[in-house]
């Protein structure tokens, strides 16, 4: 548990706010005491098989904490938000729900056909196996039906299709149904009625209807985002209904709010209808949570890079901007809806290491997880682990984390390294664990490449901010490696994504189809009519989750393209009526757009519109900024010294090793030098500086 203390203090009837990140092996607990100016973190094992489970143990410690019971906790939370990767587990496992899909006939295989490529990276690859698909297909039924691209019906719908596949769908105990026909999203009367017989002949069943959940042009993508948010939305509603059950026991005050792929937060019942949204749960809140504790010093080109147990999660912002995907292949399934653009790896503290057929070490992407865990845990695992090289290396404290709540046997790692890793190489136990981090640093620096070199932006532009317990031992390094001379890492660092959760704002999408030519007075009267349409919707559904409209905020976008284009790309626009002036205004945002994007523009062709989105915030009161205070020595905080390993020789260095504790804002050393914080252990390798700032973040620069 770690303490900040604020100068501002409120006495309010409900002081707390609670952030939650349920990880793969640890799950994260941040509260904030507004009345006492004060932002604690708490960490606990997961339990993947109850998540409930590890959620009860986190508010058991804080209330042994705050002397109070975890019933008293919550009856004086605010908000109790929930970060969770279930969805994402699911898909990853493929252990989602019995799926049926109700289509327009001769289109039942679209989510199959994937317009005829595989992913990038893989297209011209005949031995990469095709995707396993979500919805088989015996339980892909077609129905006579057909809207043609004006939104006129051509065919009728015969409603017995879709009876005969309901009474399908019985039989083969089906658990939910997406439905997506041929150009509902500009006239969605058939899937309507189609839904309407659906719950007739299946009450009771999860439905996903595509022109509501994705009212956006391109079939394939449409029925494929229906198809994955019918396949986790059984599981997403058992977890939310556990949950809100378990809370709403407690006496929470306000419903629960989950955290959302797009960046912000839902009650339960829209995360149930729309469980796309959570697949990206968890890592979706780091770049809100980078941008807050880099404010203080108005760093807006962030990179987050968040080392957990199992996976490493790497998130970019520029110019205070969070990078949004729409449209791409997740685990190799299309999502169309926005989420929040996050790589991930499977490199974390209990990324197994091994020797492959070549004789040559990898790490990962096999992970302990929390049970049995790296070897050093002593729960019975025998792989070595990135953690246990990091152990043998003198990373971290042999006396255990989180405070020595979690003890570590460097017995175990040295036996676990020696036994598969340095005796099959012939080498030493330490060059072996060196090479293990030296090889699942590699393996990052790839990751971030990839959403900056890959995209077009140069790391060395921007600031790593360091996010999840294990990131801190790897931070120096990774920075070194990717050029990057500015490092943030916050008390807070190894809950930031469940502190990312407690700033973070209320926020739904909503999107409408109108392929037009941006010409004509009639025209813009469409598109203002339907922009209001959309609005209005977004703000009944914010009205009834009980923000008032002062607290709503609206920010549009349209997606454009040069007439003759296949592809489109979103531009943000303002909130202003679109008329025969200001759409003068939009169509240069969309060449500079398009310019930054594609390295030209073509200001002379015509420009037509394809969708509108408008983005719903329901603002949420933030805590206060929290300030250290204390003028203690920089000597006074070294607690002992340790022998650590920086290079492939093996050999060691002594380093002091610093009591965050007892660091003062404005102290300054320079590394080598370990950091050790009740939850997370910072590694400062030779040519780095550290210094504290009051915003309780460690700022590292790099020694010039």
């Amino acid at each position: 548990m770690m303490q900040q203390t604020s100068r501002n203090q409120r006495n309010m009837r409900t002081p707390y706010r609670l952030g939650i990140d349920a990880g793969g092996t640890f799950t994260d607990f941040v509260l904030a005491d507004r009345s006492a100016g004060r932002v604690d973190i708490y960490k606990t094992l997961s339990t993947p098989n109850d998540p409930t489970e590890a959620i009860k143990s986190g508010l058991q410690l804080i209330g042994e904490n705050l002397g109070i019971t975890p019933k008293e906790v919550i009856s004086q939370c605010d908000l109790c938000i929930n970060g969770t990767t279930v969805g994402l587990n699911a898909l990853i496992q493929h252990k989602g729900a019995k799926v049926g899909l109700i289509s327009t006939e001769g289109h039942q295989d679209s989510i199959e056909i994937r317009l005829g490529h595989k992913e990038d990276g893989y297209r011209y690859d005949p031995e990469y196996p095709p995707a396993v698909m979500l919805v088989p297909r015996y339980l892909r039924c077609g129905v006579r039906e057909r809207i043609i691209s004006t939104g006129e019906i051509r065919t009728s719908m015969q409603e017995e299709d879709v009876r005969e596949a309901c009474r399908h769908f019985i039989k083969e105990g089906v658990e939910a149904v997406a439905i997506s026909f041929i150009w509902s999203v500009l006239n969605p009367k058939h899937e309507i009625r189609a839904a309407e017989i659906v719950r007739e002949m299946m009450p009771g069943i999860i439905l996903t209807v595509g022109s509501e959940l994705y009212p956006q042009i391109r079939e394939y993508t449409r029925a494929s985002t229906a198809v994955t948010n019918a396949y986790l939305a059984p599981i997403i509603k058992t977890y939310v209904t556990a949950i809100d059950e378990y809370f709403h026991q407690l006496g929470a005050v306000n419903p629960v709010r989950y955290f959302q792929s797009n960046g912000g937060l839902a009650i339960g019942q829209a995360m149930t209808d729309r469980s796309v949204y959570a697949i990206n749960s968890g890592p979706a809140s780091a770049p809100q949570a980078a941008l807050s504790v880099c404010a203080p010093f108005n760093y807006n080109n962030v990179i987050t890079v968040d080392m957990g147990g199992t996976s490493f999660d790497i998130t970019l912002a520029r110019d205070g901007n969070t990078n949004l995907n729409k449209n791409i292949d997740f685990l190799r399934y299309r999502i169309g809806v926005p989420m929040i653009q996050v790589e991930t790896l499977g490199a974390g503290g209990g990324s197994i290491g091994w020797i492959d057929d070549m004789g040559l070490l990898q790490m990962g992407p096999q992970s302990a997880g929390s049970d049995p865990g790296p070897a050093c845990y002593s729960r019975g695992g025998t792989d070595p682990t990135v953690s246990d090289a990091n152990l043998v290396l003198g990373y971290l404290n042999p006396e255990g984390l989180v405070g020595g709540k979690l003890p570590l046997d460097k017995n175990l790692s040295y036996r676990a390294i020696e036994e598969k890793i340095a005796r099959p190489l012939n080498i030493s136990v330490e060059k072996a664990a060196h090479g293990m981090f030296t090889i699942v640093n590699n393996n990052m620096v790839n990751g971030i490449r990839r959403v900056s070199v890959e995209r077009g932006y140069d790391p060395r532009d921007f600031v790593l901010v360091a996010a999840g317990g294990a990131t801190g031992a790897h931070i120096t390094a990774l920075a070194t490696e990717m050029g990057i001379d500015t490092i943030v890492a916050s008390k807070l660092s190894s809950g930031l994504c469940a502190y990312g959760q407690i700033i973070s704002d209320v926020k739904y999408n909503y999107m409408a189809t109108i392929p037009v030519r941006l010409e004509g007075n009639e025209t813009f009267s469409r598109i203002n009519a339907l922009f209001k349409d959309i609005e209005t919707k977004g703000i009944e559904h914010l009205n009834s989750d009980g923000f008032a409209d002062k607290d709503i905020d609206i920010q549009r976008s349209m997606e454009m393209r040069y007439v003759g284009q296949i592809h489109e790309c979103t531009v943000d626009i303002g909130s202003f009526e679109i008329t025969a002036d200001t759409i003068e205004e939009v169509k240069n945002a969309f060449h500079d757009r398009h310019e930054q994007l594609f390295t030209y523009s073509e200001r002379h062709n015509p420009v037509e519109l394809v969708n509108i989105e408008s983005t719903m915030y329901g603002r949420v009161e933030r805590p206060n900024p929290a300030e250290l205070t204390g003028t203690s020595r920089i000597e006074d905080a070294i607690k002992a010294h340790r022998d650590l390993i920086f290079s492939d020789d093996g050999k060691a260095t002594s380093v002091p090793v610093y009591d965050g504790a007892k660091i003062s804002a404005g102290n300054r050393f320079i590394g080598p030098a370990v950091i050790e914080e009740e939850t997370a252990t910072i590694v400062v390798q030779p040519g780095w500086q550290v210094e504290l700032h009051k915003s309780a973040s460690y700022v590292i620069t790099r020694v010039k």
